[in-house]
């Protein structure tokens, strides 16, 4: 596993090995999940991976790390929209709770969700969506991930990438 992304995020963004980064913004990489059972799941990486909360962050630092959230949740609401007409909304999270560095979800959320889970958190799915490998990463997510970069591009107005 030392050799493998997942073992270091953001070491392995900062050094371009990390295959699921769509873009780099300030202060930050924005990266689609590894899984996507509510596809366009994407997640927030801050760029320094010494940081473990929002509170690390030197305020400019901070205030550039929320508007990279901003401009990722509105990313990802476009993107699902223009592919899938159930999309509901986009929930945004930072929890901290398991990985010990500073990152945020970004969820999409759909009416086609299970009535008993699409108003609840959606960390009460059950544990089999997050490692089920029909919900893996793959190609069949290149269009998602595509149309997120896109709208990354055009919001954020520059090319990090």
């Amino acid at each position: 596993m030392l050799n493998d992304w997942r073992a270091d995020r953001i070491g392995s963004a900062l050094q371009g090995r990390n295959p699921t980064v769509m873009k780099r913004l300030d202060a930050s990489f924005a990266v689609i999940g590894d899984t996507q059972f509510l596809p366009g799941y994407s997640v927030l990486l801050a760029d320094d991976p010494n940081v473990q909360r929002l509170s690390d962050l030197p305020r400019t630092k901070r205030l550039a790390f929320l508007a990279s959230m901003d401009h990722l949740g509105e990313a990802v609401e476009q993107a699902c929209r223009s592919l899938d007409p159930a999309f509901r909304r986009v929930n945004l999270e930072i929890l901290g709770n398991t990985d010990a560095f500073l990152h945020a979800h970004v969820w999409p959320r759909y009416e086609w969700e299970p009535a008993h889970l699409v108003g609840y958190p959606v960390w009460l799915y059950p544990h089999d969506r997050w490692s089920d490998q029909q919900f893996a990463l793959g190609l069949q997510h290149d269009a998602m991930r595509e149309a997120i970069e896109h709208h990354l591009s055009v919001l954020t107005g520059n090319d990090h990438s």
